[in-house]
């Protein structure tokens, strides 16, 4: 929830009835301004918490953990595939290309698991974006806000086939893959070489903690310089995913995105929310390549038995 910058403005100025500096005006809780405007994380922390509650830090979870098994189940083994065909390629044809095949494998499996799992992305992204003003009800949830945002498409535009009013569900899909296709390049350009170095220092004593060990700090060192060098990539991507005009969000483009933040921020609008993006991207990389590796070292182990 820190993520989302220094200076995210939602559409009013309303807010909850615990916030303490709220005011009611006749029906509605209305906050100072500057509630609304973020100085750093620990300030989101504050705000937040102040304003919606503790728990509220977790909004999205339930979408986060749908986003990550069907992600990580089409991300990484398809990664393992491609690198694997890439490479027996390459050694055949063109021995000089085969450092390059993490890079295109990473891209390519990436970008099929952005695509095929980005609806509960889009739901996650608005979930946590948007503050939930009513204290008395429930925040919606992962197909209630998905299902919110397809009549809105529908009672605002004029498609005249109904296929087409499923096209906001990709809101901001192409931002996406312009972030997490250079990162996955980025990540395992660097991932690749430092696990191999890590475990020829291992030697020949490959068990499941040297195994979670290497693959960890690889992870960790290779997500947290991608997640850096992409953050630009990622605050385009957020914009267009929390525009609530779907007439503008439809017609948004990452260049002309990404040239708005500029003008507002300059470099400093452009890395909005490094810090907790590197924070999350890092381990993040590291608990998920390493207990994936896990897995398959003791499969493999269990086949060689039998």
């Amino acid at each position: 929830m820190a993520y989302f910058g220094p200076h995210m403005l939602f559409a009013d100025l309303r807010c909850s009835r615990s916030c303490t500096r709220a005011a009611v005006h006749g029906t509605v809780v209305i906050c100072p301004p500057d509630c609304f405007h973020y100085k750093g994380t620990l300030d989101v922390f504050y705000k937040i918490i102040r304003q919606e509650g503790f728990p509220m830090l977790w909004r999205g979870t339930g979408a986060g953990l749908a986003l990550a098994v069907p992600t990580v189940g089409i991300y990484l083994p398809f990664y393992d595939i491609f690198r694997n065909q890439i490479e027996e390629f390459t050694a055949q044809n063109a021995p000089s290309l085969t450092p390059c095949a993490p890079v295109l494998a990473g891209s390519l499996a990436r970008s099929l698991a952005c695509t095929s799992c980005y609806p509960i992305e889009l739901a996650r992204t608005r979930m946590q974006a948007f503050k939930h003003i009513h204290g008395d009800k429930k925040p919606p949830g992962v197909w209630k806000t998905l299902i919110d945002i397809l009549p809105q498409v529908k009672s605002t535009t004029s498609f005249n086939n109904s296929l087409q009013s499923y096209r906001v569900l990709w809101t901001g899909l192409g931002a996406q893959l312009v972030r997490d296709v250079p990162f996955s390049a980025i990540c395992f350009s660097i991932l690749e070489p430092l696990r191999r170095k890590l475990l020829i220092l291992v030697g020949d004593e490959v068990n499941v903690a040297n195994v979670l060990v290497t693959n960890f700090s690889a992870g960790f060192v290779a997500g947290s310089i991608a997640a850096a060098a992409t953050c630009p990539f990622d605050v385009a991507k957020t914009r267009r995913q929390i525009e609530k005009d779907p007439r503008r969000a439809l017609k948004m483009t990452t260049r002309r995105t990404l040239l708005e933040v500029w003008r507002g921020g300059r470099m400093k609008g452009l890395f909005t929310g490094v810090g907790p993006r590197v924070g999350r991207a890092g381990p993040s990389v590291g608990i998920v390549f390493s207990f994936y590796e896990v897995v398959k070292h003791i499969m493999h182990h269990h086949y060689a038995l039998s």
